[in-house]
């Protein structure tokens, strides 16, 4: 029989949980899909064991920035260390961030896991944590979170105070990604329309306007004289409008009985 216990790392405190014995931790997936909603029914599984509230502010977000590091705070270390049994075979402990879990196994001995049924409790317990922990409400949960948060955050601006370029640097890359984004996307029109009229591939060669005409013209077949004017608008050059017209007379590409009856 294998003892799970779950850790969870809040705003205001380290929380650990237990869950009743099983042979194998994955049964647990279809009973904890089915109750982590309901809070009577996820009581009947999980319990809390120990609560560690953070004394300020300025700790937690020490113990955040331990926790987001890999590394197992005095905090993190006094509670599992009073509160886990002592046989450290017998216990699995189930954590959120992987880098906290070997840490913990590194340093502590106890036998961690993440995902699967423990993504699940965690949810749960993320869900129900006010009402879980005696005193806390929702309101004091949710205030603590968003304080934690803008510390967090100020504290990782301020790690980067000396790199006055790197909002340029970010840019640069959103930019870089973005073209790549946009070039796929585009790749993925001229060969999916290609299908329906591969001509136009080799009359336009610039992804925007391909884009606008595939949308315009939508099925070739209804393209006529009367489109005339508005291909020439798109495609700027009245020969290349002329062109796409006497193409999506006599293309190859398939209609839609075509492909419906493929």
């Amino acid at each position: 029989m294998v003892l799970l216990h779950v850790l969870f790392e809040h705003a205001v405190g380290y929380a650990l949980l237990a869950l009743k014995e099983v042979e194998e931790i994955s049964l647990l997936l279809p009973q904890v899909e089915e109750c982590v909603l309901n809070l009577g029914k996820f009581h009947n599984i999980v319990r809390l064991v120990a609560f560690c509230p953070f004394s300020s502010s300025q700790v937690a977000l020490e113990n955040a920035n331990a926790v987001s590091e890999g590394i197992v705070h005095e905090d993190l270390r006094l509670l599992l260390e009073t509160h886990l049994p002592a046989k450290k075979k017998k216990v699995l402990l189930g954590v959120g961030d992987p880098k906290i879990g070997a840490a913990i196994q590194e340093e502590l001995g106890y036998t961690c896991q993440t995902g699967g049924v423990i993504a699940e409790i965690l949810r749960g317990v993320r869900l129900h944590f006010h009402n879980l922990v005696k005193g806390l409400t929702d309101l004091s949960a949710c205030k603590a979170q968003l304080g934690l948060g803008h510390s967090y955050s100020r504290a990782k601006v301020k790690f980067n105070v000396n790199r006055v370029d790197n909002m340029i640097i970010q840019s640069i890359s959103l930019l870089d990604q973005l073209d790549k984004d946009i070039n796929t996307f585009s790749m993925r029109v001229r060969e999916w329309y290609g299908y329906h009229f591969p001509e136009l591939v080799k009359i336009i060669n610039d992804n925007a306007t391909y884009c606008r005409l595939a949308q315009f013209i939508g099925n070739r077949r209804e393209l006529n004289e009367e489109k005339l004017e508005k291909l020439e608008e798109l495609t700027m050059d009245g020969a290349k409008a002329k062109a796409i017209l006497d193409a999506s007379r006599s293309s190859m590409g398939q209609c839609k009985r075509q492909q419906l009856a493929k």
